[in-house]
């Protein structure tokens, strides 16, 4: 049966191109060996050899189950350590290393495509590259649960995140006990591509990355294993160095859309609470893709003293956005840099805003640009870290009533109006919907008493919930609790004392 699954294996990669034809006999070999398998029988060649081609989506169904049944054989042949998920990501990404090109090949064609053809097909290229090469998981990535709302804000995105595989005991314990290592420094440093991994830290051999010069440094482009939303990209830093937003952060983000126009490009803001998971490594993220903010209008204009030709304005947003705009990238770069070193210094009592408190900064921006035709624009959310008594996670910040669907920090992503939520809220709504049609007791478990309160704040909106139409209510209620969320997380509300404030800070740049 090895035999079969190496065949076809190889025919995976021959289908959707990962493998030259040229190197077809060095692929099986290589697999032969990892394998610890001799030979393939004539009769086996034959029998595979002689079955019809495959087509890109027929090949794309079968790997699943290829990979499935060379790591049982792998783990009764005494290949795999154990027969569990942490280690079967291990063994199928050693597997689907071999089917890889170079990463000298990689790049080379990427070039290639980029000088000759245009920046969307060599990211076309690399993207299904990093599909195909089973580094983006299609098969996991289709198990999260994705619906839109609308809102007077515009029509959000909510993801419920399944596609993070969740770590059994074993592994959990072996990743304690293991022996810690400096290597790579973290998921994003260069050293991961080819990286063999280990228990604490994600096999990479499947993976690749593209060297770029962003504003006359060394970065990386790679895709995200986990793509939230369409070809959702990582561009990374040469080096291990800290997040941290700067004038030449906006000179950054420009030179990459100048580079991929058809692409976004944001950071991270640089402080804790509002910032993202890895703040050690700077990087931004991006893709092909419009969110909600992107289309949002702009609610005020603005015009900044000594910047006449940038085009300005308040966007109509629960978060606190300046959007600015204008075909010269330079002056783009002075007025937000001035924006940034106003806010970075800012305090007004009144509005509960305070640049820093006993040392501890509080200010800082989470940057977005993109391209419209021929001009640049920048979103500037204003973002503030502040912790209470009341607020101890963060006064800006999902606020304690809606932890039970939402509690962790609010990042680029979010920023933008894509809900990441845990996977927690696929089983806690599957209980709360047969509690709804049953008429079950909202605080009779744990689960159900946590979303008790929610729910009976909704319910009198809906005339009859049944088992039809109550997962269709739990989305769209969902949905509105997410845009709590970015109203909490905005430091400037959306009320006329709110926009004075925020005026009042316009104001001050």
């Amino acid at each position: 049966m090895i035999q079969e699954n190496i065949l076809e294996l190889v025919k995976y990669g021959l289908s959707t191109g990962l493998v030259d034809p040229e190197d077809k006999v060095y692929t099986i070999n290589r697999l032969l060996e990892l394998f610890q398998v001799d030979e393939i029988e004539d009769a086996v060649f034959e029998k595979v050899e002689n079955l019809p081609a495959w087509t890109q989506e027929e090949a794309e169904g079968k790997l699943e189950g290829i990979l499935a049944e060379m790591m049982d054989y792998a783990y009764e042949n005494g290949l795999m350590a154990e027969n569990s998920i942490v280690y079967k990501d291990l063994f199928d990404t050693k597997i689907m290393g071999c089917l890889v090109p170079e990463p000298s090949s990689v790049r080379k064609t990427f070039r290639d495509l980029y000088e000759h053809t245009s920046p969307l097909a060599a990211t076309d290229y690399f993207y299904k590259l990093s599909c195909d090469s089973n580094y983006i998981r299609r098969q996991r990535i289709k198990k999260d649960r994705k619906w839109t709302t609308d809102t007077e804000f515009g029509t959000l995105d909510i993801t419920i995140n399944l596609s993070k595989p969740e770590k059994d005991p074993k592994a959990i314990a072996a990743a304690k006990n293991a022996k810690q290592s400096a290597y790579p420094k973290c998921q994003l440093c260069k050293e991961n591509e080819g990286y063999a991994g280990r228990v604490n830290h994600p096999a990479r051999q499947n993976h690749r990355i593209i060297p770029l010069t962003i504003n006359n440094s060394d970065w990386f482009f790679q895709y995200s294993p986990y793509v939230y939303y369409n070809e959702h990209c990582i561009v990374f830093n040469s080096k291990h160095t800290p997040m941290k937003i700067e004038r030449a952060t906006f000179g950054k983000l420009l030179d990459f859309v100048t580079q991929f126009p058809h692409y976004f490009v944001g950071s991270n803001a640089d402080l804790p609470i509002v910032g993202g998971s890895i703040l050690s490594h700077d990087h931004f993220q991006g893709g092909h893709y419009t969110f909600a903010m992107a289309k949002a209008p702009i609610e005020k204009e603005l015009q900044f003293e000594g910047f006449s030709d940038v085009k300005a304005g308040i966007v109509k947003w629960p978060m606190s956005v300046i959007r600015i705009s204008g075909p010269d990238k330079e002056r783009l770069i002075e007025l937000a840099d001035k924006i940034l070193l106003t806010w970075r210094g800012y305090t007004d009592e009144d509005a509960f805003i305070y640049a820093e408190t006993d040392g501890e900064p509080h200010n800082t921006i989470t940057p977005i640009a993109r391209r419209r035709g021929d001009d640049f624009e920048l979103d500037l959310v204003l973002r503030n870290n502040i912790t209470t008594g009341e607020h101890p996670l963060g006064v800006y910040h999902p606020h304690a009533k809606l932890h039970h669907i939402k509690k962790e920090n609010i990042g680029l992503i979010e920023v933008m109006g894509l809900a990441v939520l845990p996977a927690r809220l696929k089983d806690e709504m599957a209980e709360l919907a047969d509690a709804l049609v049953n008429g079950t007791d909202l605080r009779a478990t744990e689960t159900l008493a946590s979303h008790a309160e929610w729910a009976e704040g909704f319910l009198p909106k809906y005339d009859k919930i049944t088992k039809d139409n109550v997962m269709d209510i739990l989305h769209e209620e969902i949905g509105l609790v997410f845009n709590e969320v970015l109203q909490d997380a905005g430091v400037y509300k959306c009320t006329p004392e709110g926009r004075k404030a925020f005026e009042r800070f316009i104001a001050a740049v």
